[in-house]
């Protein structure tokens, strides 16, 4: 694949990045900086709900056109939200261009929202809800990000809550399109076997006439954490262990160093520290795992594992060994020689879905106003050093930053 992206305007200024690849499969998004963070209180799930809404008709297309219009071409439709982005996008043969870039414009700025559709789709939200409260190993996620950032929407759940869902309306959802759809507010992200002009004036038919000028909205940063431990009655069978804190967030200077710590710690590979220790040496646990996500300003680490009652505080024990082993310990240079080598070829893996280029590309310009190359990434991987890790990990992972949240096992009442 060709990875060096290219940037373009619009005749409204809406940036687009462009990647040509000679695939007959073509990929096109859009990504909105107007996530659940960007809510107001009151708000909380009316972006996840948005999402929802926008696929239930238009000014000229009814609920069954938005949803045929692609999938009758074998294409695929699909959205997703997460804190700070609403993405909409699409996969579709190269000569249905013109049905998705029209579609993707049509379902963003001419929904009509309508009442009994509004109503039928609380409904589907709601069950979502039903069935993530159902399941303490997604759970234990949205709740210690709610402990995290407390009184603060990062630490709102996604989904909203069912007071919430059950008020939104029409109005609602209009308010919320006209305060974040917006040129200077949105990405579109194109991979695929198309001409950069034949691409650029298709999308400039419909997206480029639009136009809502506001200023960007700045989100709320939260304040200062105080460090936690709970424990909560929640579980049936296993117990589930959440540990992590505050981490740097998308301009920290150190965002990859952070990141190739936690790949250490217990990333997506097998050979990680918590898998090679908890899961293979000792046998506690079947899933243990760690994650960084950034956002603008701050973000957040954490360390998840379901393991029986019996071996719940052992767990604990040696999860915060492994993280005090950073801050103690340096790497070797044939460590971390190993460690950059594994991380470089997980971005390379990355890169060989189109349509996750093209949402990671959207991503990042959205974000940074840039894309930079899989080159240019290597080039900083390579860059770290053993200081830069221990300093980072005695910065973030002391043990006066560290926090906790366990669901312990409910305990049965038993009858004579």
């Amino acid at each position: 694949m060709n990875v060096e992206p290219t940037i373009y305007h619009l005749d409204n200024g809406m940036r687009v990045v462009y990647l040509h690849d000679p695939s007959i499969v073509a990929h096109l998004g859009v990504i909105i900086r107007a996530g659940s963070r960007f809510e107001n209180e009151g708000e909380e799930g009316l972006a996840h709900f948005l999402e929802h809404c926008i696929f239930k008709g238009t000014k000229k297309r009814r609920a069954f056109h938005v949803l045929s219009r692609l999938d009758s071409v074998g294409g695929e439709l699909n959205a997703y939200t997460t804190k700070e982005e609403i993405c909409v996008y699409s996969s579709f043969t190269i000569e249905h261009l013109k049905r998705a870039s029209d579609l993707l414009a049509d379902i963003l700025f001419n929904s009509t929202f309508p009442e009994k559709e509004i109503e039928k789709e609380k409904e589907v939200v709601l069950d979502e809800i039903n069935s993530y409260l159902d399941s303490p190993s997604d759970r234990i996620f949205d709740d210690f990000e709610s402990y995290l950032f407390p009184n603060n929407p990062l630490g709102n759940n996604i989904l909203g809550t069912v007071a919430s869902v059950q008020s939104f309306s029409r109005e609602d959802l209009e308010r919320y399109v006209k305060r974040f759809f917006y040129p200077e507010n949105m990405v579109i992200s194109f991979v695929g076997n198309l001409k950069a002009e034949a691409v650029l004036k298709k999308l400039n038919k419909d997206f480029g006439h639009f136009s809502n000028q506001q200023e960007l909205i700045a989100p709320i940063p939260p304040a200062p954490l105080q460090p936690f431990d709970v424990v909560r009655a929640e579980a049936n069978y296993q117990s589930h262990i959440m540990i992590g804190g505050r981490a740097p967030g998308y301009n920290h200077p150190n965002r990859r160093v952070f990141t190739l710590l936690i790949n250490i710690l217990g990333g997506p590979a097998l050979n990680s520290r918590l898998g090679l220790s908890i899961r293979e040496k000792y046998g506690y646990t079947y899933n243990i795992d760690a994650s960084y996500t950034p956002f603008e300003e701050v973000g957040y680490w954490n360390v998840y594992a379901g393991t029986d009652p019996k071996y719940q505080k052992k767990t604990i024990r040696l999860i915060k060994k492994e993280i005090q082993r950073f801050i103690d310990e340096p790497l070797t240079e044939n460590q971390l020689k190993k460690a950059k080598q594994q991380m470089k070829g997980h971005f390379a893996l990355g890169m060989d879905s189109n349509s996750g280029v093209m949402l990671n590309f959207g991503k990042s310009l959205l974000v940074f106003n840039e894309i930079d190359t899989l080159a240019e990434i290597y080039e900083v991987i390579e860059g770290i050093t053993p200081e830069e890790i221990q300093s980072i990990a005695k910065e973030f992972l002391h043990e006066t930053n560290i926090s906790s949240l366990v669901f312990s096992v409910k305990k049965t009442e038993t009858t004579a």
